[in-house]
Formats: structure tokens, sequence, C-alpha cells
């Protein structure tokens, strides 16, 4: 386990030297945190839309990132033929099926992106994975209706992450109170974070702009996954620690991005709870 923490910390100083470009068509609810997200961790953000300049945005890239967390057939359009451009240019593709399962509208165009696009990450709670798996769920906004213990179902979480990951051929990232990532042979459990996230709009949303900063440095999609779910957690700890009265959520949000953007390889050594 020694040896993930020191690949991820690697990871962190490839992102910092190199300032790769993330391409990210996400919702206007946190396009702003995902930006300044991808900034913290090192990265450059670009959050082009429209159908008249995707490809070309794509295809200069380091990775693309789509989120369906506020669709309208425009941006979906758009979402289509960038993830196909970015196949064609062999460029990794990150999905976050924001609020799956909540609307057929929502539900069908998350299914689209899977039936005309290969994805290296998904990222999700448990009930949008479960949608995606075609069980029945129904999907409360973006919250997660299904919570698993991380102690008695953490056998079942396994087996489900691993047969997800290799019915969507892709490494799936199942976020909550205990994460769970796998490529479909490899697992990590990830213990990191704290409750008070949910409570700030986006973190979600976050992650998985962190995911692709860290899929434009590797070739590895789940050590970019566990690195990304890893260093949110770990920020949202030492946020919290820094919280001061009468700070509250928008002040810990902004806590939660300057950690990032202070992030060591020494604190993914010494913080990380990771159990692969």
């Amino acid at each position: 386990m020694s040896q993930l923490k020191t690949d991820i910390g690697n990871l962190l100083g490839k992102i910092r030297a190199s300032t790769p470009l993330v391409h990210q068509i996400t919702n206007y609810v946190t396009v702003n945190d995902c930006a300044n997200m991808t900034l913290a961790i090192g990265a450059s953000p670009v959050m082009a839309d429209s159908i008249h300049e995707v490809m070309d945005m794509v295809s200069i890239a380091s990775s693309l990132v789509i989120n369906t967390g506020t669709l309208n057939e425009v941006t979906v359009v758009s979402m289509l033929v960038a993830a196909k451009q970015a196949n064609a240019k062999g460029i990794p593709l990150v999905l976050d099926p924001v609020g799956a399962g909540a609307t057929p509208y929502r539900t069908e165009t998350v299914h689209q992106l899977l039936q005309q696009a290969s994805f290296s990450v998904i990222r999700g709670n448990l009930s949008e994975i479960r949608v995606l798996a075609g069980l029945d769920e129904q999907t409360r906004g973006v919250d997660a209706a299904t919570v698993f213990n991380a102690g008695s179902d953490r056998p079942a979480m396994q087996a489900f992450a691993k047969n997800m990951a290799r019915k969507l051929n892709a490494t799936i990232a199942i976020t909550g109170a205990v994460d769970v990532v796998s490529d479909g042979v490899r697992v990590c459990f990830i213990e990191n974070g704290r409750p008070e996230m949910s409570r700030v709009t986006g973190t979600g949303c976050m992650c998985t702009a962190l995911v692709g900063a860290f899929l434009s440095v590797t070739d590895d999609s789940f050590l970019a996954a566990v690195a990304a779910v890893a260093g949110m957690g770990i920020a949202g700890e030492i946020a919290h620690e820094n919280l001061q009265k009468p700070e509250g959520n928008a002040s810990y949000r902004n806590r939660i991005i300057d950690a990032v953007y202070h992030l060591t390889a020494e604190q993914i050594t010494e913080k990380g709870r990771l159990q692969e």
C-alpha cells in the first residue's frame, strides 16, 4: 500500500510539472468550482461546450471530462461529439453520470454516452452506478439514495465494483461514506473524507475534475481514480481541521480547494487510508 501512495505522490508531481489541459463539459452549478479545483491541483482547465469548438478543443486536450449535471439538447450533442473525438484521438475520457435515474431524459443521455463512446473512468455515487448497471434505482436529485455499510457489505461492494468495471470496460469509482475504485481486477477502498463534504454542492464534480487531471499524466486509469478520490478526501479532512468559527459550508468549500492547492506527497503518505 505504501507503493500505491508513492505512485499517487509521483502523479501529483507530474501534474504540477506539466500543467496538462483538462477539457470539461460540465454543469453550470459547479463549473467554476471544477475549474478552480483543476487549477488547484496544478492542471489547466477549459470549459468549452459549444458544438462549434468542442472537436478542436478536445484535440489539444490531455483529457476530457463529461458531467451530466445540467443537461439540455445543445450540450448533449456537444458531449456526444466531444466524446467520439476523444476516442478517435486516443484522449482519456471521464464520465460523471450526475443524477442518472432521476429522469428518463437524464438516464437515456447517460446510456447514449456509454453506447457511443469508451470511457477510461466513470465516477459516481452508488445510486448512479446502480442505474448504469441496469438495476432498479430511483435517484433523488444528485444525492445517493443507497447507503452501504462499509463493514458488513464490503465484500458485496467489492464484487459489485469489479463486475461493473468489467461490464462497462472502465475503471469505476464509487464515492460515498467509504469509496471504492476498481478496474475489474484491482480494488481499492478509500476511507478518507468528511461527512460535512456532502453539505457543499459539487464536491463530487470537483472530485471528477481531479480524475481528469490525474488521468492526463498516466495510462493507469485505476491509479488516476484512486489518486483523485483519495486526494479529495484528504483535502476534505485538512479543510475541516482548518475551519474557524463561525465559518460554514461556503468557507469549507474554499478551504477544500486551498487544501488541494497545498496538497503534498507527504500528506498523501501520512493521511491516506487506502486498502487495496
